[in-house]
């Protein structure tokens, strides 16, 4: 089983490259919030996050789920939910 450290850096790889930051996955502090005053991330990049996630986890993350304020949070919260949900 993965632990949630390799699982949360692998997470924070995994937006690095959708996302063609200029930033290491290092670099991404897990409990900083991912839009705002964070990363900065916006609503499309949330949609490319969503995208990369499914395509490597085998699950979908919604538009319209009223959790994804929660869920997107942080680094943290999405590994955490990405733990619970994958099947891949």
């Amino acid at each position: 089983m993965t632990t949630t450290f390799s699982l949360e850096a692998e997470v924070a790889s995994l937006i690095v490259e959708a996302l063609h930051l200029e930033i290491t996955a290092d670099e991404i502090d897990p409990e900083a919030p991912l839009f705002g005053e964070g990363l900065g991330l916006d609503s499309i990049d949330a949609l490319e996050i969503a995208l990369a996630v499914s395509r490597r986890y085998g699950f979908q993350l919604r538009s319209d789920d009223e959790r994804n304020h929660r869920i997107f949070a942080s680094l943290r919260t999405l590994t955490a939910h990405i733990e619970k949900h994958r099947t891949g």
